[in-house]
């Protein structure tokens, strides 16, 4: 039976071009693309990959535990 896990993923527009993309929980795990699309694509693969190596080294996979708050500051 296969088990699905969700992250997090923080998609940044680049001032070159392009979309940088990470995911805050799976540490060090980044990439990028051209178009959002392509962004999504690969930092989907980018994970699988990461938690495929953390299952082959008997790790654990991380239990998300982000929380995002919009904080206000004077101007």
């Amino acid at each position: 039976m296969e088990r699905h896990h969700y992250f997090t993923v923080i998609l940044e527009r680049e001032e070159s071009g392009g979309y940088h993309a990470y995911c805050p929980s799976l540490k060090g795990c980044h990439t990028q693309g051209d178009t959002l699309d392509e962004a999504l694509t690969n930092i989907r693969e980018a994970m699988q990959a990461y938690v495929e190596s953390l299952k082959k080294h008997g790790e654990p996979v991380p239990v998300e535990d982000i929380l995002i708050k919009p904080v206000e500051i004077a101007l």
